[in-house]
């Protein structure tokens, strides 16, 4: 089996760490108002890998809380961090590639400019995900507040052949809502293409980082979780030790 990555998620939002539900800035919970601490303590126990969402930048279109993803990276240098929000032209991945992010993760304007991605990718070799955040098999843009009309395979394998490093793939009917992976369609989504995706959305307990290690060889190499952790309904070393064990 290949290895799964327990990814958790530090999602900022007016330089707090919170959580929202479905995506709803009006449904969000503060979990911390010093988002580096919270990094440290999920790197000290044990993650690879972090992932940091910029909600305000979401929605605005352009980066609100660099300087708290830029403090998190200095922190914990030898941490991959992947980022997200509000990262819409060139110069905003080169600010964040600068300070030592190493992804960045595209999301509306991946959809919305279709060379935008390509582009991204030859300027950025090895550094660009996207971000496919869907419903019922949409994508959703523009802070999950409008549905496009693409779908999600169509569009993975677009950004495939345009030289991603992954796709992150969330289901919003079930982010946020502690409701289980939706297992089905991620595994549809890591099998029809050949690059790796991370599935996000919904997890919320020990089953579910079972259920995503069973289909770990389809291509899925990493499970984003923050409501569960948080919450209190995962524990995230038992959670990487875990999927070390079943996905070897």
């Amino acid at each position: 089996m290949s290895p799964l990555l327990v990814i958790p998620a530090i999602d900022l939002k007016d330089g707090k760490c919170v959580r929202l539900k479905q995506g709803r800035m009006d449904q969000g919970t503060v979990y911390s108002d010093d988002p580096v601490e919270v990094a440290g303590r999920w790197v000290a126990a044990g993650a690879k890998r972090l992932h940091v969402v910029d909600l305000n930048g979401a929605f605005a279109g352009k980066p609100v809380n660099a300087t708290v993803v830029e403090a998190i990276v200095a922190r914990h240098p030898n941490v991959p961090v992947q980022v997200g929000g509000g990262i819409r032209d060139e110069e905003t991945i080169q600010a964040y590639l600068d300070v030592g992010v190493r992804y960045v993760i595209l999301g509306t304007k991946a959809v919305n400019v279709p060379h935008f991605v390509g582009d991204m990718c030859a300027e950025f070799p090895g550094h660009i995900m996207v971000g496919l955040d869907a419903k019922d098999g949409k994508v959703a843009i523009d802070g999950w507040s409008k549905l496009s009309g693409h779908d999600v395979i169509d569009l993975a394998q677009k950004y495939q052949n345009d030289g991603v490093d992954a796709i992150i793939y969330t289901d919003i009917g079930r982010d946020g809502m502690l409701t289980g992976v939706n297992i089905e369609a991620t595994q549809r989504l890591a099998e029809s293409i050949s690059i790796p995706v991370i599935a996000s959305g919904g997890i919320t307990g020990l089953d579910d980082i079972r259920k995503l290690c069973a289909i770990a060889d389809s291509g899925v190499m990493g499970a984003i979780t923050g409501r569960a952790l948080y919450e209190g309904t995962l524990d995230f070393a038992e959670a990487q030790k875990l999927a070390d064990k079943l996905c070897k």
